[in-house]
């Protein structure tokens, strides 16, 4: 990590200060990196911030700003905290590519928000919240639509054709307790959700453990934080039964926010519908990417949910988003 130093002394005391004068202006501009092929894992991520971070050095490669910046891009629209700060310090300091701090201000958000203490440090010199859309560096990869299209009207599943029965087949979780099994099975229609999708969510965050507590101090079955809990009426949160209540209220509320869209729902319950919302689809968070994932992949890769659409107004994001995927698809 770099030392917290005031950055115009770190610019005169540092080698790349020395590179031929040129204006803010004439340095470069990295272009976005090109959208990957296929599913991204976490150590292709980290080979990308190690790349970088020997292009940026010219650690045993000829250094090159621009391509450690593109890299860092990569890194970062993944989750990787430390390649958004590194490309926020860059974009900072105008390390071999144009200033903006505008857009170092997300990169250093973004990093604190998954507990970088140095990049929250950071974005405190530099006012605090960034304001307007995030970057395209942390926006959600080009191979991941972000956000689901033409979900289907609201409908119990189990109930209706379609993405419906393909809800109803999908297995459960082998190491689920009959007994909670049952008792979702028996609140699933009230909540208008799928078995599956409320059982592979509590996988997830507990394995099936009524006392588990996560660093957050998020509690139970349903790993529910207390503000959490009161939005939904929960006053026991070590209760099973109100653990499990809750849990499928809030998917209830956060399907019909995001119209049916299983894979904002989830980013949603892991890293709250505010962050959903400010990065335009799965937060680039590390933690919320991989919980993302892996329910998805327990549930075959089911984007689509029935939902509700009179528990809650939809989201102002997935609005946009739609209005801005029409607006392309007319050209």
């Amino acid at each position: 990590m770099r030392p917290l130093l005031p950055l115009l002394l770190l610019a005169a005391s540092t080698s790349w200060a020395q590179l031929p004068a040129l204006t803010l202006e004439q340095l470069p501009r990295p272009t976005m990196p090109p959208g990957e092929r296929g599913p991204v894992v976490p150590a292709q991520v980290e080979r990308w911030r190690q790349e970088a971070k020997a292009l940026e050095y010219g650690d045993g490669v000829p250094r090159n700003e621009v391509a450690a910046a593109k890299l860092y891009c990569r890194a970062a629209r993944y989750g990787d905290a430390e390649a958004q700060y590194s490309l926020g310090w860059m974009l900072t300091n105008a390390r071999g590519i144009q200033r903006n701090d505008a857009e170092a201000a997300h990169m250093f958000a973004a990093a604190a928000e998954q507990g970088m203490a140095q990049a929250q440090n950071m974005l405190d010199k530099m006012g605090g919240t960034p304001l307007g859309d995030p970057p395209p560096c942390l926006r959600p990869p080009d191979n991941e639509p972000p956000v689901a299209v033409a979900p289907p009207p609201a409908a119990r599943p189990g109930k209706a054709p379609g993405a419906v029965s393909l809800w109803a087949t999908l297995p459960l979780p082998s190491q689920a307790p009959p007994a909670i099994v049952n008792y979702v099975k028996v609140l699933a229609p009230e909540y208008q959700l799928a078995p599956a999708l409320v059982l592979a969510v509590m996988a997830t965050e507990s394995n099936f453990d009524p006392l588990a507590e996560s660093p957050k101090k998020a509690q139970g079955l349903m790993q529910l934080l207390p503000d959490t809990a009161l939005r939904f009426k929960v006053t026991k949160l070590r209760d099973p039964a109100q653990n499990i209540r809750a849990g499928m209220a809030y998917l209830r509320w956060l399907l019909a926010y995001y119209e049916g869209d299983v894979m904002l729902a989830l980013a949603g319950y892991n890293a709250g519908e505010g962050a959903v919302d400010r990065y335009l689809g799965v937060p680039p968070y590390a933690e919320t990417r991989l919980y993302v994932r892996k329910i998805m992949a327990a549930v075959g890769g089911q984007r689509l949910h029935p939902f509700d659409a009179s528990v809650t107004p939809p989201s102002p994001m997935v609005l946009r988003v739609k209005a801005a995927m029409r607006t392309l698809q007319s050209r």
